[in-house]
């Protein structure tokens, strides 16, 4: 006894003389016997703390991992009777003897006539909250286009699986307490659920995303920023028991949780006392929350809470806490998008999306359908012209530019930017820091599309090294007739017989995909995946190929035509490595024509090459 109490003199002396925040005292779970009673602390409306009473049942042991315990109580006090445990108070200290038990962090079902919790150890909580750097990519997780309920949740799951009950089964709880109490409790106990807040999104956009987080254990709840009055009051102090959030968007739109607070040493912030996703090393912002007030539910009560600013950044988030530092703010990516209007109106709506494998390519499809349905009619018939840039550090930026039109226009437009940062951020290559996202929007309520109905030139025979001139008819979906001319060149080596094939983008990479067998994923690393993307072929471009039946060959994804019998017999005769392909046509040159309607059709023509003509 002696030895330990000199041990924590000698704590506390160097912290002190070091200047380090001494970590408040906590009450170890041995020292823990039922019938004892603590106080708890949360916040059930503004920020004002209110305290409740905690009575201690028993210890389930070695049960959400070795050597985890999770302490089960009764709470009272405060609306607990009529609410019972409610979603937002994960995280809520509790004390005995004034040294810090735990967290309120589960709950016992569903309907229960009592308010039933389970605590977290603090001791678990600050073993498990390192604050190393960032999290590495996964390439297992990716998100589904286009968006819906089920394949978003099966994305979340896939990626972050940990929605679970305490204990699979009765039989792995050990638990220590009053005898006789039903051990079933175990397999009945999860994390209380995490008010999920939504600021500035139509219901209809953000249904499948609300969906699909509810049932995987959070709270949607449509909310906003804290209220002006409350954030012109002075900077307060961090305290336990505060309302906490975790921002995952900010600015013109906004999406966060919120959650309780459980300790503050000096920086360091833990929280929840449960994972908010467990994915490990994060930098999601820290902010302030203000509880609004409590919606009581027989199935589950949800503190209405608001976002504040930002203070800190959570980096650790974990099976037993997430946890952060106050002061320095975590990057994010800023996004600007500009929505003109047919209509005569220009809105320019500036947002904040944390840096993540699947919540940046979420949150950017979500904010660009949400921009355009809650700005541009709903139903019928709609157009999209959009241009902008990805910035990547260290590599050339990702352009965008295309024309959608058509009932999914809309659809369309947000999986065309998010397709392509979905297919960067799996790579398993390097990590890949977005740092901008700028996109500019013209929006009419008119169809744009058109056919091609036919091509043709003025002479079927032309010379090696000449030129030709190749005229297109298109009709535009009102019946206009629109006629574009392209000069395309003849190569000198070119002779006999010689195909001009003038395409739609989709059709030619479906003809490129079967006969050409180039396969648009075989890249060897960013630059090459950034170079294919920009390359991508445009609703609103026609592509003319000029090709001739000479043979080639795909080597490592690329096609390289006209080679020569003895290259192609030395490649043919090593096509077990897998890197080589046969081709039955060489391509001579391509073309493209833009147009401003999205463009469909394809044709082909024969031509002479003749060195007599």
């Amino acid at each position: 006894m002696r030895m330990r109490l000199a041990s924590a003199l000698i704590a506390l002396t160097l912290f002190g003389g070091l200047g380090l925040p001494a970590q408040e005292r906590s009450f170890p779970v041995d020292e823990l016997r039922p019938g004892m009673v603590g106080v708890g602390r949360t916040v059930f409306k503004g920020r004002e703390l209110e305290e409740f009473r905690v009575h201690v049942l028993g210890v389930l042991r070695n049960v959400i991992g070795t050597r985890r315990n999770l302490i089960v109580a009764r709470l009272e006090g405060g609306p607990l009777a009529d609410t019972g445990v409610i979603a937002g108070m994960s995280g809520s200290p509790v004390y005995i003897d004034g040294r810090l038990l735990g967290a309120v962090s589960y709950s016992l079902g569903q309907f229960s006539k009592e308010p039933i919790a389970g605590i977290t150890p603090i001791d678990e909580m600050r073993e498990a909250a390192t604050l190393p750097g960032g999290r590495r990519q996964a390439a297992r997780a990716e998100l589904t286009l286009p968006l819906t309920q089920d394949g978003l949740r099966r994305s979340l799951a896939q990626a972050f699986s940990w929605m679970a009950p305490f204990a699979d089964s009765a039989a792995d709880v050990q638990f220590s307490g009053i005898e006789g109490f039903d051990r079933r409790v175990g397999a009945m106990l999860r994390p209380i659920g995490t008010p999920l807040t939504f600021g500035g999104f139509e219901p209809s956009v953000i249904a499948p995303v609300a969906g699909a987080f509810s049932d995987l254990g959070f709270t949607p709840v449509m909310a906003g920023a804290a209220a002006q009055d409350a954030a012109l009051l002075p900077p307060a102090p961090l305290r336990p028991g505060d309302p906490v959030g975790v921002a995952l968007m900010t600015g013109d739109l906004e999406l966060g949780a919120t959650g309780t607070v459980t300790a503050v040493d000096g920086d360091l912030v833990y929280a929840f006392g449960h994972p908010f996703y467990n994915l490990g090393p994060t930098q999601f912002p820290m902010t302030r929350a203000e509880v609004i007030t409590v919606l009581p539910s027989l199935a589950s009560s949800t503190k209405i809470a608001s976002t504040g600013e930002i203070i800190g950044t959570f980096q650790q988030d974990r099976a037993t806490t997430i946890a952060g530092t106050l002061g320095v703010q975590p990057s994010m990516i800023p996004v600007t998008l500009t929505l003109t209007s047919d209509r005569g109106m220009r809105n320019t709506f500036r947002m904040g999306m944390v840096k993540d494998q699947l919540f940046t390519p979420l949150l950017a499809y979500v904010s660009i359908l949400n921009t355009l349905t809650g700005y541009e009619r709903q139903a019928g018939a709609a157009s999209y012209v959009l241009r902008g840039t990805a910035t990547i550090r260290g590599h050339e930026p990702l352009a965008f530019e295309d024309v959608f039109t058509g009932d999914s226009s809309s659809a369309g437009a947000a999986a065309y930017v998010v397709a392509p940062l979905n297919f960067l951020l799996r790579n398993t290559f390097e990590d890949v820091d977005v740092e901008s996202i700028s996109l500019e929007i013209d929006a009419s309520e008119q169809p744009r599309t058109a056919t091609l109905e036919r091509v043709w030139t003025d002479t079927p025979r032309v010379r090696p090294g000449g030129t030709v001139d190749l005229r297109l008819l298109l009709r535009t979906y009102r019946g206009e007739q629109l006629e574009r001319t392209l000069q395309v060149a003849i190569p000198p080596n070119a002779q006999g017989a010689v195909s001009i094939m003038v395409s739609d983008g989709n059709r030619l990479s479906q003809l490129e995909a079967r006969d050409l067998q180039v396969r648009p994923l075989d890249t060897r690393g960013v630059p090459q995946m950034l170079q294919m993307l920009n390359n991508t072929r445009k609703n609103n471009r026609l592509y003319v190929r000029l090709v001739s039946p000479d043979s080639g060959a795909v080597v490592r994804g690329e096609p390289l035509s006209s080679l020569p019998a003895s290259v192609l017999a030395v490649m043919e005769s090593d096509r077990n490595g897998g890197s080589f392909s046969p081709l039955r046509s060489a391509l001579l040159g391509d073309w493209e024509i833009s147009t401003d309607y999205v463009v469909s059709g394809t044709r082909t023509l024969t031509l002479t090459v003749d060195r007599q003509n």
